[in-house]
């Protein structure tokens, strides 16, 4: 599922004639002032513009250029002339532009070349190339009998800058990315509950991770109601709360980070049963547990010094003469009752008590994933995921990390008087409003009522989890939005000190 043997070369310098006539694959990035004046420029730099300026008159390039170089081996070439400033979200969507203006062939290495920028600047598009081509060659499931030889690029050749680290965080996220777009992408009846767990017993054992798993008879003994009410109609009792734990050898003095996915791994709506339109495609109603999977993945990756769990809500909302109903209530871990209103919103009642039992843990910070609510996508659209926390001071953080990584983020009220719409007649609260208005920010609220000890918490809507296309750096409708998010979010420094 992961192609984890792509491997980088840096040269600082411009490349040689030799060498571009031995490549296959070039990606060149030029400044969009047009300028002869700077060093360092690509072997057939006269050639890209004369051919550029043939179809436009712009300094600034929307759309990449494709060019086979006069040599023997034909090179294609992908260029653009940009402003270095360009927007995140626009850089990586270009980049996936780019790189899909290649075919790998026997000769697998894509090179790119940059010139004309300030190191810090080359650094940014270069990253953005990288974090493209690491997208692109992720394997993703694929039943089909008849399957093409299907070549990817291994290597990836870069000239006109060099960066210490090697894009290792970039790499690491497009590991945890492409995990969490593999396992959201199979369909039901390859990942049922217990075929989850049986993965993540595999992952756990590669990776060392300690794994507990919570089933039925142990979420019986929590009266954990809430969860448990969702899993009544299901006829193989597979479903359960994971937990899986990483402790660095070197711990900082910090608390650790929990990270919280909703995992069903399919939806029918139970009771109030979904259309044929709105059940298509819920076999990634788990794309949130994917989510937190892949992030714990590329923090494993990449040695962090701070204690981590993970927390996977798994199991399947069925509809069967056992199914929870409207109107039913039932007893959550912490002895909150809840009025049952609609059986689709069963994503709020799984995250309940997991959010309980990881916030036994005190932990510093947990940030819970999940494709939860229709209103988000009806708010925001695909393009963007909504956020909430129960700490308003995040807020401009979590705007400017979205902006600076390219996976947009836009948050919404938490305000108080919101969850007089969930107050109930006959239990302390409802799971839902029946009329939907705002039903992202009630879902919210709901969870909020579930995260104790005052602990900081950030919750993740993923409305921008399928985008027909792709979006931004990723070629997939399936997105495995929040992986880069939340490691350039934890890797800013600004909320979690490491």
């Amino acid at each position: 599922m992961i192609n984890s043997d792509l491997t980088l070369q840096q040269k600082k310098r411009a490349p040689s004639l030799k060498e571009v006539q031995e490549g296959r694959n070039w990606i060149v990035l030029l400044p969009a002032s047009n300028s002869s004046s700077f060093s360092g420029k690509f072997p057939y730099h006269d050639i890209l513009l004369e051919r550029r300026n043939r179809k436009t008159s712009e300094i600034v390039d929307t759309d990449i250029h494709t060019l086979d170089l006069p040599n023997d081996e034909g090179s294609r070439v992908s260029y653009v002339c940009l402003k270095p400033d360009i927007r995140s979200f626009d850089l990586l969507t270009l980049a996936r532009k780019l790189v899909q203006a290649h075919k790998s062939d026997n000769q697998q290495t894509l090179c790119f070349h940059v010139s004309g920028f300030t190191d810090t600047q080359s650094h940014r598009l270069v990253e953005s190339l990288v974090a493209a081509t690491a997208a692109s060659i992720a394997i993703m499931p694929n039943y089909k009998t008849k399957q093409k030889t299907d070549y990817r690029f291994n290597k990836i050749n870069i000239f006109g800058v060099v960066k210490t680290d090697a894009y290792k965080r970039t790499l690491a996220e497009a590991e945890g990315n492409a995990l969490a777009r593999y396992l959201s992408m199979l369909p039901s009846n390859k990942l049922m509950p217990g075929d989850y767990l049986k993965k993540l017993q595999i992952l756990s054992k590669e990776n060392s991770w300690k794994l507990d798993f919570y089933d039925i008879s142990a979420l019986k003994r929590k009266k954990a109601g809430a969860f448990l009410a969702v899993t009544q109609a299901s006829a193989v009792k597979d479903a359960g709360i994971v937990c899986l734990r990483y402790n660095p050898a070197r711990v900082s003095k910090m608390n650790k980070l929990s990270l919280v996915g909703k995992g069903i791994c399919f939806d029918t709506g139970g009771v109030n049963l979904k259309s044929a339109k709105y059940m298509f495609g819920m076999h990634d109603d788990m794309q949130g547990s994917a989510v937190a999977l892949g992030t714990f993945l590329a923090l494993t990756r990449l040695n962090v010094n701070y204690p981590i769990e993970c927390w996977l809500a798994l199991a399947t909302n069925h509809i069967g003469p056992r199914a929870y109903k409207p109107n039913d209530v039932i007893t959550a871990s912490d002895g909150t009752t809840i009025e049952i209103v609609h059986t689709d919103a069963e994503g709020r009642m799984v995250l309940a008590d997991t959010l309980i039992m990881a916030s036994e843990r005190k932990p510093s910070l947990i940030i819970d994933f999940a494709t939860l609510t229709g209103a988000c996508v009806y708010s925001v659209g695909t393009g963007y995921s909504g956020v909430f926390t129960n700490q308003e001071n995040y807020i401009p953080e979590l705007i400017e990390v979205g902006k600076t990584c390219g996976e947009r983020v836009w948050p919404f009220p938490m305000d108080e008087d919101y969850e007089s719409a969930l107050k109930s007649e006959i239990a302390d609260i409802k799971q839902c409003a029946l009329e939907g208005n705002a039903d992202h920010i009630l879902a919210a609220r709901f969870l909020q009522r579930f995260v104790k000890h005052n602990i900081p918490w950030i919750h993740m809507d993923l409305s921008s989890s399928q985008n027909k296309g792709g979006l931004g750096h990723i070629p997939t409708d399936t997105t495995g939005f929040g992986v880069r998010y939340v490691l350039n979010l934890l890797f800013s420094g600004k909320i979690w000190k490491k």
